[in-house]
């Protein structure tokens, strides 16, 4: 269990530091940013890479949604759960930790500002409410956890999994991340919004029931309507 325990703890420390800090230091970064396509394919790129790296360990969740997700399906013990939810929220928070220490080395460093932090309403990149908001990181995660369940499925071949997965949460940053700026994972957004200087705390309630709640609707309709083991 410690071996899985640390897996998630560095997969999910490398998906906030990789993800995250693509936003936060090279998105906008003068003439040559990555701008949000490359921010959405720094999120994919990470759960990719580690998946390889450490998903023999501990089966490569980096996320407190998808431990449930796949709880719910059948794929993962419940008595697991909260544990790996603990290791993952720390690995995140580590990663913004150090996020926050390199960015703040910059000679005009200004403050953490949003600090890639998730958010509805004023937080909201593109304005969007809370309603939006919700029914967004809600179907988004649940598509995931259906993407998640399907490619590691033994009816699809071996070893492409991270591949489709991490393309799939590239999709997802791709379409929403003007919404919320892209959640879908409860650890991450906690770790950003402890250094962010705004009011993400105060929202972050939405970022942790809606990737819950979504998990779950992910996890049942695969078992109703498309799993077959």
């Amino acid at each position: 269990m410690l071996n899985k325990l640390s897996a998630e703890f560095f997969g999910t420390f490398w998906l906030v530091l990789g993800g995250c800090g693509s936003a936060v230091l090279a998105a906008a970064f003068p003439g040559v940013g990555i701008g949000l396509l490359g921010v959405s394919f720094a999120f994919g790129l990470t759960v990719l890479t580690m998946a390889y790296a450490v998903g023999g360990i501990s089966g490569g969740h980096f996320n407190p949604a998808v431990s449930l997700g796949l709880a719910v399906a059948g794929r993962f013990d419940f008595k697991d759960l909260i544990p790996y939810w603990i290791a993952q929220v720390i690995g995140a928070i580590a990663a913004a930790a150090v996020l926050y220490l390199i960015a703040s080395g910059k000679a005009d460093f200004a403050g953490a500002k949003n600090f890639a932090s998730n958010g509805y309403a004023d937080l909201s990149p593109g304005g969007y409410g809370l309603t939006a908001a919700l029914i967004a990181e809600v179907v988004f995660t649940a598509f995931f956890i259906i993407i998640i369940l399907g490619a590691t499925s033994s009816s699809v071949p071996a070893g492409f999994a991270p591949i489709a997965i991490g393309l799939g949460l590239t999709l997802i940053h791709l379409v929403s991340i003007p919404v919320t700026n892209t959640s879908v994972n409860p650890a991450r957004s906690t770790g950003v919004a402890l250094f962010a200087q705004t009011a993400a705390l105060s929202q972050l309630w939405l970022f942790w029931v809606a990737p819950l709640v979504g998990a779950v609707i992910g996890a049942i309709i695969w078992k109703a309507l498309l799993g077959k083991d």
